[in-house]
């Protein structure tokens, strides 16, 4: 029955999934472009470190906004509005080649797809039931890493120097309107029926970190190492001499690893203590930075090249997914939209720091600053899990683990999944 219900609001929802799946491949396609370009330009490493944390930024204020416009005009039209601004940018990109004023734009593209995701993420909750509520978001999740990976993969149509990918970027973004708007998934109701967002909820990141101390900083160290390495993995290729497809191949082996490690990480945490893992991992990933920074030569061999791209990617990906299962394990019933919510603002707040503090890194000390930096933040993950694990024990009861998106918004999904698995639990 409950297979059977799954598949049902599946085929539901599979036009929302597309339209998901092409707004993540032509945002994955349009953040590793820009970097390229940038790159082709000699713009300086600090500035294309900018114009990554502006789509952080932008993803923020999204978040905290997004779900007052959604309220204000409804679902569909709020959905073609924020769309066609997204489309636009892109072409802006290539009109107006400037360090300074490419960051102005990311801050908008943040926004516009903050809000696009909340719209796709309530019409995901409206068109599922309790039943099977948390396999949708896991769907969604897988989907838009899988996605990611396709869009990096797209770098290789064209070289960056030309108009031509700006212009897939464009298209790509207006044909995912298409989906969604003939979807026959119902829209919520417009008074009613928003999704929750960061700013619908009420946060108290003081209350959270009294909740979970590790989890309040590992969110914010996880944003600081996924979001440095979107950001400036491309430069960082481009630079180890790669030229535009072997780029692609680089970022779209980093998001694979992470695609593949997700499910399986997602099972072990719910058999062991979750920040034993999350250290595990973070550890691991430092160790391997570290050897890469001091044994890897300067332009390492490409097999060499992938390998190590794939192995970071599946330790460090997964961590947000992990670090939420392990905050809502201690967060009550009735508090899961709060908590996802300020887990979503620490993230992004790290998220928009680490490609700011990598350009900075790379113009100082060279190509070797981005995995110093990266290095770090693992190594104040491990460290600081250590800590917390001589300082509490692990819950004896456990939420079930849901994979989350590469970007984080809307945190209607998890709550209301999560309350789910709360009564199903108390049940039991």
């Amino acid at each position: 029955m409950l297979r059977s219900s799954l598949l049902t609001t599946l085929a539901t929802v599979f036009a929302l999934l597309l339209g998901y799946a092409l707004l993540q491949m032509g945002n994955t396609l349009q953040g590793s472009l820009l970097t390229l370009r940038g790159g082709r330009e000699g713009f300086p490493a600090l500035a294309i470190g900018l114009t990554g944390s502006g789509f952080y930024l932008g993803l923020m204020a999204g978040s905290l906004l997004g779900g007052r416009l959604v309220r204000t005009v409804g679902h569909t039209r709020a959905f073609a509005a924020l769309a066609a601004i997204a489309s636009t940018v892109p072409l802006l990109h290539v009109m107006m080649v400037h360090p300074w004023l490419w960051p102005l734009g990311r801050v908008i593209t943040g926004f516009c797809f903050a809000g696009l995701f909340i719209v796709v993420e309530s019409w995901l909750n409206g068109a599922s039931t309790s039943a099977v509520r948390g396999q949708i978001l896991s769907f969604y999740g897988m989907t838009g890493m899988i996605a990611g990976v396709g869009g990096q993969l797209l770098l290789t149509v064209a070289p960056p120097t030309s108009f031509v990918p700006f212009c897939m970027v464009s298209i790509i973004i207006s044909l995912a309107l298409v989906p969604v708007v003939l979807s026959r998934a119902q829209a919520p109701p417009q008074n009613n029926g928003e999704a929750e967002t960061a700013g619908g909820a009420a946060l108290d990141l003081r209350r959270l970190y009294g909740q979970s101390p590790f989890g309040v900083v590992a969110a914010a160290l996880v944003g600081m190492s996924t979001g440095s390495y979107y950001s400036l993995g491309p430069l960082l290729a481009q630079r180890l001499g790669l030229d535009a497809g072997e780029v692609a191949t680089f970022m779209a082996l980093g998001s694979l690893g992470g695609f593949v490690a997700t499910w399986p990480m997602g099972w072990l945490s719910d058999h062991m203590d979750r920040r034993r893992l999350i250290v595990g991992l973070a550890a691991t990933a430092a160790a391997v930075l570290l050897w890469m920074l001091l044994m890897v030569p300067e332009h390492p061999g490409r097999s060499l090249t992938y390998t190590l791209v794939a192995v970071f990617g599946g330790l460090v990906i997964p961590a947000y997914s992990l670090v939420l299962a392990h905050v809502n394990d201690h967060v009550p019933p009735g508090e899961f939209a709060a908590a996802s919510g300020g887990m979503l603002v620490l993230w992004g707040a790290g998220a928009a720091a680490g490609p700011l503090l990598g350009g900075f890194a790379m113009s100082t000390f060279g190509n070797h600053g981005l995995g110093w930096l990266i290095l770090l933040a693992q190594t104040g993950i491990a460290l600081w899990g250590l800590y917390r694990m001589s300082q509490r024990a692990a819950p004896e009861a456990k939420e079930d683990f849901l994979v989350m998106p590469v970007q984080p918004v809307g945190v209607e999904l998890v709550a209301v999944a999560e309350e789910v698995a709360a009564e199903r639990n108390t049940v039991s």
